[in-house]
């Protein structure tokens, strides 16, 4: 579990909001469903005010219909709001050449099962005691269904806006319009962190955005290292449940 702090520059709040951050879950063959619930429980316990899951729920073309996966999914849910985006794993092209789904129709029922919100270039505004903020998610770059207009239509940009996206890169075809802290995923913190040479793997063209929070300008990128992983292998590079202080 880490437990950042972000103070915000544009927009501040009177009190922290406590984000869960839950990432890359990547059921599979190698992430196994009992050592996704252990992740659930271990962010459940943080008592978060709001809960965001930033994609790749799956890995490939796993059988989502006994409703386990929902029913895990669902714990999070029942004790806070909580929203999601797709990743590049959901289902598409991208998902169907790797052995994945060739719609993102299964993963799209799976979080509906689960009580979770998905926003897919599309916007919610949540009042979480005083803090009103506006979250937005947009699609996956690598489906190339990333819509800023679309997706920032209903915020107001003189508040706090939270941008969930998959992939860190989202940041530079997002930079005209308004967010404060984007949260991401996708790098697995580069999965396997050779020495004397770093993330090198990290699939990410700014790789100063691997893992951890970091500045992009005014604003604030945190990418998680998630939970799941590819192929079973880990590296000096731990899997993570984030809770974020946001303020």
């Amino acid at each position: 579990m880490t437990r950042p702090l972000v103070t915000l520059r544009r927009a501040r709040l009177a009190e922290p909001v406590r984000i869960l951050r839950l990432s890359d879950l990547h059921l599979s063959w190698a992430v196994p469903l009992s050592f996704i619930e252990s992740a659930i429980t271990l962010g459940l316990q943080e008592r978060p005010d709001v809960i965001c899951l930033t994609g790749d729920f799956i890995t490939g073309r796993e059988d989502l219909r006994s409703g386990a996966y929902a029913r895990a999914l669902s714990q999070l849910s029942a004790a806070a709001p909580a929203f999601a985006v797709l990743g590049n794993h959901g289902g598409g092209i991208w998902a169907q050449e790797m052995g994945g789904y060739a719609s993102t129709q299964a993963v799209r029922k799976l979080l509906a099962n689960s009580g979770i919100h998905l926003l897919h270039n599309a916007s919610t505004r949540i009042q979480i005691r005083s803090a009103v903020l506006d979250l937005v998610g947009v699609g996956d770059l690598w489906a190339g269904e990333v819509e800023p207009r679309r997706a920032f239509s209903g915020s107001d940009p003189s508040g706090l806006v939270i941008l969930l996206a998959h992939y860190p890169d989202s940041k530079d075809v997002l930079a005209h319009q308004t967010w404060d802290l984007m949260l991401s995923g996708h790098t697995h913190g580069g999965q396997v962190i050779l020495p004397l040479d770093g993330p090198r793997f990290a699939p990410v063209a700014d790789k100063r955005y691997v893992a951890g929070l970091a500045p992009w300008g005014s604003r604030q990128i945190h990418v998680s290292r998630g939970v799941g992983n590819l192929g079973g292998v880990r590296f000096r590079c731990r899997p993570e449940v984030n809770l974020l202080a946001v303020g």
